[in-house]
């Protein structure tokens, strides 16, 4: 049988460390939709996030690397406490995010000047 017979197919499409490591009670993940050429801007999370681009487009940085333009299929990973900036394309952006919560944690965001 051939990869294209196959009835089952797996592909790692991210692999990050989680750092500094710490337990995760539980993952709220959420639907955004950012509307053509929002700009997020810097800013930070209390905790990973880790998601994918489901329709359009953002320009996504983290401190110290390269901006990156990522598209419908692609993946992200915004680790704890890093400045990154994630910015819609000129035709928007919606993607899910996946937050990785300690116990009685709430998922928060704070602007940056990155």
């Amino acid at each position: 049988m051939t990869d294209d017979q196959a009835p089952l197919s797996r592909e790692i499409l991210l692999d990050v460390p989680v750092l500094p490591a710490k337990p995760t009670a539980r993952v709220e993940v959420r639907r955004i939709t950012m509307k053509p050429g929002f700009a997020a801007g810097w800013h930070v999370h209390n905790c990973p996030v880790v998601g994918s681009v489901l329709a359009g487009s953002v320009r996504y940085q983290a401190e110290g690397v390269d901006e990156v333009v990522l598209t419908a299929g692609e993946v992200f990973h915004e680790p704890e406490g890093v400045p990154v900036r994630f910015d819609a394309g000129d035709e928007g952006a919606t993607f899910l995010a996946y937050f990785l919560l300690a116990d009685g944690e709430e998922p928060e965001i704070a602007l940056t000047s990155g």
